[in-house]
């Protein structure tokens, strides 16, 4: 049996992982998400009708998010956890069934996935996901609808990311809920019109933005607006954890349970701006930021003298040498990693950190800036303001999203490199490490190189873009300001959907363009947005500034 993935940035030769997937997992872990992807868009059906009934089940709605996060590349590799979330998914599926036998009684069945029923074993699980695939989908449909279908999946897999980080902060929206339900049933159908593809396809970054709001007001709201703060990213002398992730709360919980332990705390990947947030800087022995992006963890770990929690995506397979070292906690898991539960005890991660050398000496100190969130930046925004209009600041560069190990990322560097010293680099995201620790100087007081946050604060970015077309009379189009994205996996899929439904355009995206958008997507998105894939860094910045 081979398997069928192509909803990452580094799918196998740019046109689908079959043998494995380039992420690193298996067949058994791919068809076993096809299967739950599946069983949850049965689920979302029968959420659906149960809605138009007025019945509402938050178990239900906060479940689907889950799932389909849980599918996200980079989550969950082990078979056992997802053969558990099949069988909760499908008592759930049957709880649903009931009650809307019981409202409507006379209701025409639904049919299609509402009427799965899950394998006993993870060998028949993973021959249901080999019925349900990609492969399957392509065949029936053809690659140009089977490319929308799954950019409408893979946007609603980076939403769900972005509304269980929302939910883990208690804000919840009762219509987004409503929407996973409404799209998830529109991925059940038997044939589609290209106008109401595209046009769902928007609607997953329209409903988005609402959720990208939730988290800001979730994250801010707990956590104060970052401000800007000087990170260490060299170690210091002592026993050490490092966290990795997005998950602010898992953050906070860990730095309360080790306060006074003598462990120094340390951020990698997506939880360097967690520094910015004042109510988690207030931490003395949250030190620093140790290593770079998610994809350098292997050879960073291995070395890294102290315990490591996964909060959600990035994890990669661990080595032998910190196997013992590193838990993961919320909806990741890896076969043989030890997990921490939702009692949220972190006793096993002290404990192996204590155990551990930690580092044995002070490294000389290096930092870099971050906490530009959407208040740091619009707090300034008279003197941005009257520096472009005195033609001192030319121009505006976000440079942001995901890093990822295939080649063709040096271009992020080159580009950041050559930017002209009159011009301001936004940036957000682990793309961010492509050159987050070189030199760019200042301009007019404010440091040209502004970074916004996690890819989870791009409504920070848009609240800047925004204010800024407020303050200047025009829209967020006509700004001096070019966007320039690299992509990896499906929160980045949704953020561009969030983007394409604010109607801008002119947006460069790289190192490659995604597999599953054919030519004729792509000349649907070039003819209505003008998105265009980036070239070099020489050619990309004469066109943009001519």
């Amino acid at each position: 049996m081979e398997m069928f993935c192509y909803q990452c940035e580094q799918t196998a030769r740019g046109t689908g992982c079959t043998a494995g997937g380039v992420c690193g997992k298996d067949i058994t872990t791919a068809r076993l998400q096809d299967c739950l992807l599946y069983g949850v868009k049965g689920l979302g059906m029968i959420a659906q009708e149960l809605r138009r009934q007025g019945v509402v089940d938050h178990e239900i709605d906060v479940f689907v998010v889950k799932v389909l996060f849980t599918c996200v590349t980079n989550v969950n590799f082990d078979p056992a956890r997802l053969q558990e979330i099949a069988q909760m998914l499908y008592r759930l599926k049957q709880c649903a069934a009931a009650k809307l036998a019981q409202v409507a009684p006379a209701a025409t069945p639904l049919g299609g996935p509402t009427e799965w029923v899950p394998a006993d074993t993870i060998e028949g699980l993973v021959q249901q996901g080999a019925d349900a695939g990609v492969d399957v989908r392509k065949a029936k449909f053809g690659d140009d609808v089977t490319g929308l279908l799954e950019l409408i999946t893979y946007g609603l897999k980076g939403m769900a990311a972005y509304a269980d980080h929302a939910l883990i902060l208690g804000q919840e929206d009762p219509e987004v809920f409503a929407f996973f339900h409404e799209a998830l049933a529109f991925l059940c159908r038997e044939n589609y019109e290209l106008g109401e593809l595209v046009a769902m396809t928007l609607k997953v970054g329209e409903v988005n933005l609402t959720v990208m709001g939730l988290l800001d007001a979730g994250n801010t709201g707990k956590y104060g607006h970052p401000v800007p703060t000087s990170v260490r990213v060299t170690p210091i002398k002592g026993k050490a954890i490092v966290v990795s992730g997005h998950d602010l709360l898992d953050l906070e919980l860990l730095l309360k349970a080790t306060e006074g332990k003598g462990i120094n705390i340390y951020t990698h990947g997506e939880m360097l701006p967690c520094h910015g947030y004042p109510e988690l800087h207030k931490y003395k022995h949250l030190v620093g930021n140790y290593g770079g992006a998610w994809q350098d963890q292997v050879k960073e770990f291995d070395v890294f003298p102290g315990a490591i929690l996964m909060t959600t995506n990035c994890i990669q397979k661990p080595r032998e040498s910190y196997i013992t070292r590193i838990f993961t906690t919320g909806l990741v898991a890896y076969p043989g990693v030890a997990h921490i539960g939702a009692e949220k005890d972190f006793t096993p991660v002290i404990e192996a950190a204590l155990a551990a050398e930690g580092f044995t000496e002070d490294t000389p100190e290096k930092t870099i800036l971050v906490g530009f969130g959407h208040e740091a930046v619009l707090s300034v925004a008279p003197v941005v303001i009257d520096a472009v209009k005195s033609g001192a600041l030319k121009h505006f560069f976000l440079v942001g999203g995901c890093d990822g190990a295939k080649s063709g990322r040096n271009y992020y560097t080159e580009l950041a490199e050559k930017i002209p010293q009159d011009c301001v680099i936004l940036t957000l995201a682990c793309g961010k490490y492509r050159f987050n620790k070189l030199e760019f100087g200042t301009l007019g007081g404010l440091p040209r190189l502004l970074d916004v946050g996690q890819c989870n604060d791009t409504y920070s970015a848009i609240k800047i873009a925004v204010a800024l077309a407020d303050a200047f009379g025009c829209s967020v189009n006509e700004l001096p300001l070019s966007i320039i994205l690299s992509w990896y996996e499906q929160k980045a899929v949704v953020v561009l959907l969030t983007l394409l439904h604010l109607n801008i355009r002119d947006i460069r995206l790289g190192p490659s363009l995604p597999a599953f958008v054919t030519p004729a997507i792509l000349n649907v998105l070039v003819e209505n947005f003008n998105i265009m894939p980036t070239t070099t860094a020489d050619a990309d910045l004469k066109a943009i500034l001519g």
